[in-house]
């Protein structure tokens, strides 16, 4: 299996509601995606925290995560994403 775990910070000009709709957009590919086995973003970070928004998705293998990221429906949700956030960092390893 492959933990990919990615965080954001929110971007100043973005609508207030921008870490329910990014929350919104990513936890909606459960169920959706062949290889996904769980997807969670949390947006309540405590204030010492470096990032803002953080992602935690469980894979069945790297092969599954490749599909998972060129899937529409995860290109779409990345799309809502980088309008509303930057500052990406990523980490993936086998678990």
């Amino acid at each position: 299996m492959i933990k990919h775990i990615v965080a954001w910070n929110i971007k100043q000009d973005a609508p207030q509601d921008a870490a329910q709709q990014i929350k919104t957009a990513l936890e909606s590919l459960a169920g959706k995606i062949d290889g996904l086995i769980e997807i969670k973003v949390q947006t309540n970070l405590v204030a010492g925290s470096n990032r803002q928004i953080l992602l935690d998705s469980l894979f069945e293998s790297e092969e599954a995560l490749a599909v998972y990221q060129a899937h529409p429906l995860h290109v779409a949700a990345a799309q809502i994403v980088g309008t509303l956030a930057y500052d990406r960092i990523c980490l993936d390893w086998h678990c």
